[in-house]
């Protein structure tokens, strides 16, 4: 795996130190785990040399933007109004634009959505933007379809995040996209102990089909979404969408990637999972919330997709949460 920095001047150096890190630490525990090698991480730019971020420290680019192919590419946030700065790097734009077609995942935090945005790359999609720059960012980017209210945003395979935080939320999402649920879980609760909301929760998604075409099985995903609480009998399903439950499962697996039992079971899953970090829900409450009677069924699926308990999750979620007593203000 590929995974291409851009720096830049005015670059805010957490947007690029803090998504390396957890990457860096992801890939560890793969290595360790699933013996999958490091991923090449490049500090790349229109040319080499150092940058000072706004804190005055100094990042490196190690290489040019070239023919180089990279799986995932971070464009950082800038600090304030990043037009001078899109202005002094113009090959990015048409560099972005081969990347895109070449299948790569773009993330841009904060202002340097606008880099994405430059490209056209964005024209009539979703994306969101630091709060500071929604004024500046509709003036100058009026194709672009901007979802203020929305932390994080994605059409196909460009994602936008609009502050620092929703940045590793959004690591979080990629590393479960490389290298599974359990090692995003691990990652997530090291780097971030408080209780979040999930990418899943604070998300604007163009197409929720995850790239598939099959218009059935976008029907019954949808269905899924809107119903994964009640009690879902996956013939009953088949049958109200016409069709028999051997043709359901093969093409519901061949469009997704999972049995339309596994597809349910990651709704349920993700849903309790946000429970136990944002609710005093009691585990059974949980279960029952996200459509599982029998909460020890629903606490063995969640330690097998997070390697971790429900109680032992919710306990690294609230670690950092304490009570004052009052008269000790």
């Amino acid at each position: 795996m590929k995974i291409a920095f851009v720096l830049y001047e005015q670059i805010l150096a957490t947007s690029v130190a803090l998504p390396a890190e957890m990457f860096r630490a992801a890939a560890d525990l793969a290595l360790a785990r699933q013996r999958k090698a490091l991923p090449e991480i490049a500090f790349v730019a229109t040319r080499t040399g150092t940058f000072t971020s706004r804190s005055g420290i100094l990042l490196a680019a190690d290489t040019g933007i070239d023919t180089e192919q990279y799986d995932l590419i971070y464009l950082p946030a800038l600090w304030r109004n990043p037009q001078t700065v899109i202005k002094q790097h113009p090959a990015l734009l048409p560099w972005l634009r081969e990347q895109h077609a070449g299948g790569a995942l773009i993330g841009a935090a904060g202002t340097g959505v606008c880099f994405l945005a430059s490209s056209g790359l964005l024209d009539q999609r979703p994306a969101t933007t630091h709060w500071f720059y929604l004024d500046q960012f509709t003036a100058l980017y009026p194709a672009v379809d901007l979802k203020p209210q929305y932390l994080i945003t994605r059409a196909g395979n460009l994602y936008c995040a609009a502050s620092i935080n929703a940045l590793a939320d959004l690591t979080v999402h990629f590393i479960r996209h490389f290298y599974g649920s359990s090692i995003a879980s691990h990652v997530e609760r090291h780097f971030s102990h408080e209780a979040r909301k999930s990418y899943e929760n604070v998300t604007y998604r163009e197409d929720d089909s995850e790239r598939h075409h099959d218009e059935d099985i976008i029907q019954i995903q949808l269905w899924l979404h809107q119903h994964y609480a009640q009690p879902v009998q996956l013939a009953d399903v088949s049958k109200q969408f016409g069709m028999s439950l051997r043709n359901f499962n093969r093409r519901f697996l061949a469009a997704t990637g999972k049995t339309p039992l596994r597809y349910l079971q990651g709704l349920r899953i993700e849903e309790g999972r946000d429970l136990l970090g944002n609710s005093n829900l009691s585990i059974a409450e949980v279960a029952e919330k996200v459509g599982y009677l029998d909460s020890s069924h629903f606490s063995r699926l969640f330690r097998d997709i997070f390697t971790i308990t429900p109680q032992d999750y919710r306990k690294s979620m609230r670690s950092k949460l304490f009570s004052v007593d009052p008269g000790t203000v």
